[in-house]
């Protein structure tokens, strides 16, 4: 499939709290070539995408809750529609923040909350991450821009979604619990629960994937190295056919008993080994990400060559 063909377009949504950087990847993808509107209701998508002169170019949606009909349940509803229709490749992209963060770029530009515009930005920051709790939870790409300068955002953005996709494939590697079911939108699943189980072992049960520690723990199995090389193989395998297929970017999931461990550290692995061999991957731990686990970046980055 082609996604620079007159027969198959990309389509991007684009959401998160207000504050996290929407209207700026608006202006960055329109930069990219995309024919950029924000702040549009959901009711008008359908019949946007349906035809028009727009569609002779991808497209990028800037949506929040500024919209009048906009809703979670909504927008996921959409995605899943547009995700049917003939002719459209659709993204949902959120950009998340910290709350500390949020609430200092609005103490700076001295804005008002759309959520709360007769109360401190605070409480309309909380009610938002209440309301899209479920659309972060099911985007297809997450980039937290807590930690990013403008240029970094635009780095990231354009490494997501250049339309000159051919060199461009990116990565996303999730690892996730089998007890809260698979994340949304993989295009591929491993199941790593044969491994030796940190969990049992005392020292390591609190500790996550991330450690050292806790990797060489799980690498010290006999079937580790094997089923490492033979991901790898197949991975590597598949990836020049992706690109040739004109996909824009592949999800591949990790998953154990908890979420903690073993899908972690074969997430860490097999995104340094691939960022090594020149493709640009992200990380979700989803599970380490609903926890809070302390310096865990969502959506991070290992660029080619990291």
């Amino acid at each position: 499939m082609d996604l620079d063909s007159k027969e198959t377009k990309r389509l991007v949504l684009v959401t998160g709290p207000s504050g996290a950087g929407r209207a700026t990847a608006i202006n960055v993808l329109e930069d990219l070539g995309y024919e950029a509107i924000d702040n549009i209701p959901l009711s008008l998508i359908p019949r946007l995408v349906d035809g028009s002169d727009l569609t002779r170019r991808p497209l990028a949606l800037g949506l929040d809750v500024r919209n009048r009909d906009f809703s979670g349940e909504g927008l996921l509803e959409l995605h899943a529609a547009l995700a049917e229709r003939p002719g459209w490749v659709p993204d949902l992209l959120y950009l998340d923040c910290d709350e500390a963060v949020l609430s200092q770029r609005y103490s700076e530009t001295r804005r008002r909350h759309p959520l709360a515009p007769d109360e401190t930005p605070v409480a309309g920051i909380a009610r938002e991450k209440v309301l899209l709790e479920d659309v972060r939870a099911r985007a297809d790409i997450l980039i937290d821009t807590t930690a990013l300068t403008v240029h970094e955002l635009r780095s990231a953005l354009e490494t997501w979604f250049a339309t000159d996709t051919g060199e461009r494939l990116a990565l996303s590697l999730h690892s996730f619990s089998y007890k809260r079911g698979l994340p949304q939108g993989l295009d591929m699943v491993f199941d790593v629960r044969f491994l030796r189980n940190p969990h049992w072992e005392p020292s390591l049960r609190s500790a996550t994937g991330l450690e050292t520690r806790v990797a060489r723990y799980i690498a010290e199995d006999d079937r580790y190295e094997p089923f490492l090389t033979r991901v790898l193989d197949l991975i590597r395998f598949l990836l020049p056919e992706a690109v040739k297929e004109g996909k824009a970017h592949l999800s591949i999931g990790f998953g154990c008993t908890g979420g903690q461990h073993r899908s972690v550290a074969l997430t860490e692995a097999v995104a340094d080994t691939l960022a090594k061999d020149g493709w640009t991957t992200s990380m979700r731990h989803r599970e380490l990400e609903r926890r809070g686990v302390p310096g865990l970046d969502a959506g991070r980055m290992k660029r080619t060559g990291a």
